[in-house]
């Protein structure tokens, strides 16, 4: 009889949280208290006062305390939430707010093993769906993320909560929610797996769905379109991470997003601000870079759609129009750095290609007789707006 060959195992895929609660906050007493009876609320003392009134009747029998995580999740932040817990005793972790908040919450958890609840009071990310937190400096740049073990034990998604938030967060949410499509389809083009398939075709119909209710989402906040674009931006992009793990990968958009936080008149914009900019900017390096036509075509698709929903379209949308060309160069080359997102591109990306790229991203589409290569995986099959 012939033998059979398994596959070699590949690494843990952390799929969805242990469990998704849509409903009342005040409702979901029992889900919560399954976890723990000494939770630490983590979020920004803004974030808690507002988030109050709609969770205090579901640990009201609960012994609770807060910790704010101040302004970043960085180190620092950490190791003052690490005290907080150890002083409380805490015996879970409830993370409420947006996505550092919640990067936040879920790493302390994560190092302390303490089960971790997210409760995301806008959907301006999927951070409350995902096992990974980002790290910052404590003024505000990236510095490095953390792959976590596991997805929240617990995500509650309270809609009456999240329509409290600005509709500036929703916007940026669908900006971030876009990447996964842009992002995933060229990193993780050459693999055949069946999960990763699944999850790069998820992440185009998360783009679709995105170009057909947003604008509709947006004019009619509570209503049935804006209801699904919040799963879309919240819970399905978070799923496509679940699905596709490390090889649906960040490629240039974050990247950029991440060159960008380590200059200071960039803090003023949100996480999805600028990583819907990055997106233009990948798609302006495949021009660029290889003589991509069909990106070309997919970033003329998205100024047009930033432009319906108020998305940045460029360096001066971001508030970065004045910044010297030394700030612009820093930001590429942290971009660029060893080890960056960025050279998951089928081809390679100076700082020089990324400036150019950064300052031309509204800029018209190269010319049609100029040799094209075909890109790992073309950003193709777009709906018409």
């Amino acid at each position: 009889m012939a033998s059979v060959t398994s596959p070699p195992l590949s690494p843990p895929m952390m799929m969805a949280p242990a469990q998704v609660w849509r409903g009342s906050l005040a409702q979901a007493q029992a889900a919560i208290a399954r976890w723990g009876k000494r939770p630490l609320l983590v979020g920004g003392e803004k974030t808690l006062a507002a988030a109050a009134p709609f969770l205090e009747p579901a640990i009201a029998t609960l012994k609770t305390t807060t910790a704010s995580y101040q302004q970043d999740c960085s180190e620092t932040a950490l190791a003052a939430l690490h005290s907080a817990a150890t002083q409380h005793q805490a015996d879970c972790i409830i993370g409420i707010g947006g996505g550092k908040a919640l990067d936040a919450a879920k790493l302390l958890a994560y190092q302390a093993q303490l089960p971790v609840i997210t409760i995301p009071t806008s959907a301006a990310t999927c951070a409350a769906w995902t096992a990974l937190s980002n790290v910052y400096s404590d003024q505000g740049a990236f510095d490095y993320d953390v792959t976590l073990d596991r997805c929240p034990e617990l995500l509650l998604l309270d809609y009456d909560l999240i329509a409290t938030a600005p509709r500036r967060t929703l916007v940026a949410g669908i900006g971030d929610a876009l990447a996964k499509w842009y992002e995933a389809s060229v990193s993780s083009g050459s693999c055949d797996r069946t999960l990763i398939i699944a999850a790069v075709q998820q992440a185009r119909v998360l783009r679709d769905l995105l170009f057909q209710k947003s604008v509709a989402a947006l004019e009619n906040p509570g209503g049935d379109a804006w209801r699904e674009v919040v799963d879309a931006s919240v819970l399905l992009a978070g799923v496509i991470g679940g699905l596709g793990g490390a090889q649906c990968r960040t490629v240039a958009a974050h990247a950029v997003h991440n060159g960008l936080t380590h200059l200071l008149a960039s803090h003023g914009t949100l996480h999805g601000e600028k990583v819907a900019y990055g997106i233009l900017v990948q798609l302006r390096l495949e021009e660029l870079g290889p003589g991509n036509a069909l990106a070309a075509t997919a970033r003329q698709q998205l100024i047009q759609f930033y432009g319906q929903i108020g998305l940045p379209q460029t360096l001066d949308d971001l508030g970065l129009g004045q910044i010297s060309l030394a700030d612009l160069r820093h930001a590429a080359t942290v971009a660029c750095r060893e080890g960056s997102d960025i050279h998951h591109l089928p081809f390679t990306v100076s700082p020089d290609l990324l400036m150019a790229a950064m300052v031309s991203t509204t800029a018209p589409s190269l010319s049609p007789a100029r040799p094209t290569a075909s890109p790992t995986v073309p950003h193709s099959a777009e709906v018409s707006l």
